[in-house]
């Protein structure tokens, strides 16, 4: 894909497919707590390559945006006795809004590669992790002797994960799900914490990300930044998004817990190879 190249989503054909993929990352933030992170970020990328390196930065803080609707709805219809295991950590969500605010500042500042391979690097590293340390794959108690709430995470690493969620734009999840799930808690559990986890850390992003300079438009640029979060391209993602979201939660399928974990695996390797794609 060339940076040179004139922004593809302009079309009704163009809108639709942004709305189509706005399905998947309603998928994905009920089955697998991301807020459309991991989905959100390549597909801004590849739709914002008129803006050259500066893609990676409206992607990230486009991202954070989705993320905000996302899981704040997705928090919203979770029932209450699930969300009440998050009840007494008021220090985590502090620390992780205060990261993401430290994150969404650095990556203004970084260089755009930095970003983009940091990302990659990333999710590839999480991937390795997940198939070789054990308590997600291969759990070390059966979900069925779990307790009946998944034990609290350290208060210490709210401002870290809200920091390198923030720079990414990947919402936490990724980091989240899998120590709920290591404490033994079945993949449904995990997903549905991780969204309250990452609407702490998506409203300080989403909020530096607005309230900062626009990007110069040149070109082939288009004009729907306001700050760095292309308001275009969220809106059609969340109109695709938020029916599926609600559907889901009213009706969530039931999915073996093992093949959950595995489907969690696999997507975090289809995003990553979309990545690299999406900058050549």
């Amino acid at each position: 894909m060339r940076a040179g190249r004139r922004n593809w989503w302009g079309g009704p054909v163009d809108i639709v497919a942004l709305i189509g993929i706005g399905l998947l990352t309603g998928a994905t933030t009920v089955l697998f707590g991301f807020g459309g992170g991991f989905v959100a970020v390549p597909v801004v990328v590849w739709a914002d390559a008129a803006l050259g390196a500066d893609a990676m930065r409206v992607a990230t803080a486009t991202s954070a945006l989705v993320m905000v609707v996302n899981a704040g709805f997705a928090t919203a219809v979770t029932p209450r006795r699930v969300l009440g295991a998050l009840r007494g950590s008021g220090a985590l969500l502090l620390l992780l809004a205060v990261g993401a605010a430290v994150g969404a500042l650095a990556t203004r500042l970084a260089p755009a590669p930095l970003v983009r391979w940091a990302f990659v690097g990333y999710v590839a590293l999480t991937i390795v992790d997940l198939l070789l340390r054990p308590g997600f794959l291969r759990p070390r108690a059966p979900a069925e002797t779990a307790p009946a709430a998944p034990r609290p995470l350290p208060a210490l690493l709210g401002a870290p994960i809200g920091a390198v969620a923030a720079f990414l734009g990947v919402g936490g999840s990724v980091m989240t799900v899998p120590a709920v799930r290591r404490a033994g808690h079945p993949m449904r559990v995990a997903t549905a914490l991780a969204n309250p986890l990452t609407l702490a850390i998506a409203l300080p992003a989403t909020a530096v990300s607005l309230a900062g300079a626009a990007l110069p438009t040149t070109g082939g640029a288009h004009p729907h930044l306001v700050g760095l979060v292309d308001l275009g391209a969220a809106a059609a993602l969340l109109v695709g998004a938020l029916p599926v979201i609600a559907v889901l939660r009213r009706r969530p399928p039931r999915i073996p817990d093992r093949l959950y974990a595995r489907a969690y695996v696999g997507l975090l390797a289809l995003v990553a190879v979309a990545m690299v794609l999406s900058g050549t």
